[in-house]
């Protein structure tokens, strides 16, 4: 058998964002087949998404401990073991269970809990990669993340489609079997710890004490509080603006704005050693901006469409942007992945729960309230250039 490389461990860690979008995209397309099936309030399960949330963010702040005492590899297998095992849980649980949302609520907290651990050990597996580019690494690794989300929910549409929403635990169970299939393969690829190459040299205490990590933690946070204050919105707004079926909404909205992110991940990823990160962050910070005031203030609904995709790119570089950043300017290890992939976790709370109480503010204006988080870019690209003016950013 020929001996894998680290390209193959690059590719092993890309299909795990793929795998966490089975959780964070692929599980709410089924939250109205859940209500038909088994007689369930859409506001009580809206609960999976806080568990889900909840959860991942108990992992981010629980794995450094634990990957210190396993290893990178270990906790990599059988945290995606874990994720398969909640995925077909939910087609088992809700039927053994007498309380059918029990049931839902416990498959749920099991993936999230493999996917958080995942999400922050793939983070540091790339980080410890020998790349000619690390930031470009890091964001082809996030590529994978929009690439999965554009699958998930394109083949499952076109499943339920020709199917029916009936047969959802056929195509469920399938795609248990991506994060089943990932653990094996991260198995045979090598593994290198952030610890063995020196980029660990800050310990967990000393790293919570420090006040550039702090400015870090923001901007991660507010990079996933600007990506989805708009992509959580962005199918609402579709059918709001144009009047069309949430099935078009899904395809004309959720699925440009994850594709034109992808594609703005992926042009970073291939020619990072030709752009500048911190020009490249500036320019779609400002594009970011744009975009959020034709999406809001543009009389014309197509226009807004349009402003929506345009956000997808604008935004796709901030989170794996401002991660490689960090990891440039603070030796941190797989603590300071996790600690930043919590903040992360938070903004993606924070942004679409600010969209949602400024609208109800305002009357039930969604596009004002959506406007409000123009507040999240903005000072983001505010910190940005105070810290390019300190010169405390490192390209890598």
């Amino acid at each position: 058998m020929k001996k894998l490389s680290y390209k193959h461990t690059m590719a092993a860690s890309i299909m795990g964002y793929l795998a966490l979008a089975i959780t964070n995209a692929y599980v709410p397309l089924l939250y109205v087949t859940f209500k038909d099936t088994y007689g369930i309030s859409l506001e009580k399960i809206g609960i999976l998404a806080t568990v889900n949330f909840t959860c991942q963010v108990l992992a981010d702040l629980f794995a450094p401990k634990i990957i210190g005492k396993l290893g990178y590899k270990k906790c990599v297998v059988a945290s995606l073991f874990i994720e398969c095992f909640g995925v077909v849980c939910l087609t088992i649980l809700p039927d053994v269970f007498t309380n059918p949302l029990a049931g839902l609520l416990t498959a749920g907290a099991v993936y999230a809990v493999g996917a958080g651990t995942m999400e922050v050990l793939v983070n540091g597996i790339v980080e410890a990669c020998p790349n000619d580019s690390k930031s470009g690494a890091i964001s082809f690794l996030h590529s994978g993340y929009c690439w999965g989300c554009i699958l998930l929910v394109s083949v499952s549409t076109a499943f339920f489609t020709f199917f029916g929403t009936e047969n959802w635990k056929l195509i469920t169970a399938l795609w248990a079997i991506i994060p089943f299939v990932n653990a094996i393969f991260f198995m045979f690829v090598p593994v290198r710890s952030l610890e063995e190459i020196g980029e660990a040299t800050v310990t967990p205490k000393k790293l919570v004490s420090m006040k550039s990590f702090w400015i870090m933690a923001v901007l991660v946070l507010l990079a996933g509080a600007s990506e989805q204050a708009i992509s959580q919105w962005v199918s609402a707004f579709a059918e709001e603006a144009l009047g069309v079926s949430k099935t078009t909404g899904d395809l004309a909205g959720v699925l440009m704005f994850a594709l034109m992110m992808g594609i703005s991940r992926t042009v970073y990823g291939t020619f990072s050693k030709k752009i500048n990160l911190y020009k490249y962050m500036m320019f779609s910070l400002s594009l970011c901006v744009v975009s959020y005031l034709v999406i809001t203030l543009s009389p014309w609904p197509v226009v807004s469409l349009i402003g929506c995709a345009v956000c997808g790119f604008s935004v796709g570089i901030l989170w794996p942007g401002a991660l490689s950043l960090s990891a440039g300017e603070i030796k941190g290890g797989i603590a300071l992945f996790s600690f930043l992939a919590l903040a992360g976790d938070l903004g993606c709370s924070i942004g679409p729960s600010t969209v949602t109480a400024a609208s109800s503010v305002l009357g039930g204006n969604l596009n004002m309230g959506m406007l409000c988080a123009i507040v999240f870019p903005v000072t983001t690209l505010i910190i940005l250039a105070v810290r390019n003016k300190k010169g405390t950013l490192v390209q890598r």
